[in-house]
């Protein structure tokens, strides 16, 4: 019985130890490092025209021959489209293949930009689809991380109305005013009030001197004019 009731402590301190060892070990690598491609998860572009396609990553390892890829997919096919690498963090990145000349890498990694972002030319409907950006990093033991967008090409953009909106700006906007107009004149009412009441109450408090003063002098003579003497 002794042994078995010391049996499940160093049980329980054995897995707690091996879980922190895994912790240890994979917690710094899996968010070290990170790719983003932008706040917009769909961009939308007009046929015939260029777009520019955000990537940019970050870490905080520092990195050394890291890997990069751009791929392409819809309902009809999957490929890779441009692959390059960056020697550091002084070094621009450099394309070992490009399978579309109207695909530009456009990014620099200098000055901590770390953006390897492409500009497509001359767009086509057939460019449609789902673009990821793909980050491996040799010096985090080839962490990998990617991002992905949405592209969407039109005959043209349509264009928005936004009569209603600027119609409410203005109606909350001018609200909003006549309720500051309507504060200040209440201040100033407010302050015109409390100066005509300390001024009455300063002719009050002065009056009722007066009046006191007027009574004791009437007092006085009263007192002298005493009755003759028979």
């Amino acid at each position: 019985m002794p042994e078995a009731g010391y049996q499940v402590p160093a049980a329980a301190r054995w897995l707690g130890s091996g879980l922190l060892g895994i912790a240890l070990l994979l917690f710094p690598w899996s968010l070290a490092l990170e790719v983003s491609v932008g706040k917009a998860a769909i961009i939308t572009a007009v046929n015939g025209s260029d777009v520019l396609l955000p990537c940019t990553f970050s870490t905080c390892m520092g990195f050394e021959n890291l890997h990069f890829w751009w791929t392409f997919n819809n309902t009809d096919e999957y490929k890779n489209l441009l692959d390059g690498t960056v020697k550091n963090e002084k070094s621009d990145p450099k394309i070992r293949s490009n399978i579309d000349p109207r695909i530009e890498l456009v990014g620099s990694v200098k000055e901590k930009k770390n953006n390897i972002s492409i500009l497509i030319h001359f767009l086509e409907f057939s460019d449609k689809g789902k673009y990821t950006c793909r980050v491996k990093n040799p010096k985090e033991k080839n962490a990998q991380h990617e991002a992905t967008i949405s592209l969407v090409v039109v005959e043209k953009l349509v264009e928005v109305d936004n009569t209603v909106t600027i119609i409410i700006v203005s109606v909350v906007g001018g609200l909003i005013g006549f309720l500051i107009v309507f504060m200040l004149i209440k201040k100033f009412i407010t302050f015109i009030i409390k100066k005509t009441q300390e001024k009455k109450k300063e002719c009050l408090v002065n009056s009722s001197g007066n009046d006191n003063t007027e009574n004791g002098m009437a007092g006085s003579k009263a007192e002298q004019k005493a009755t003759p003497k028979l």
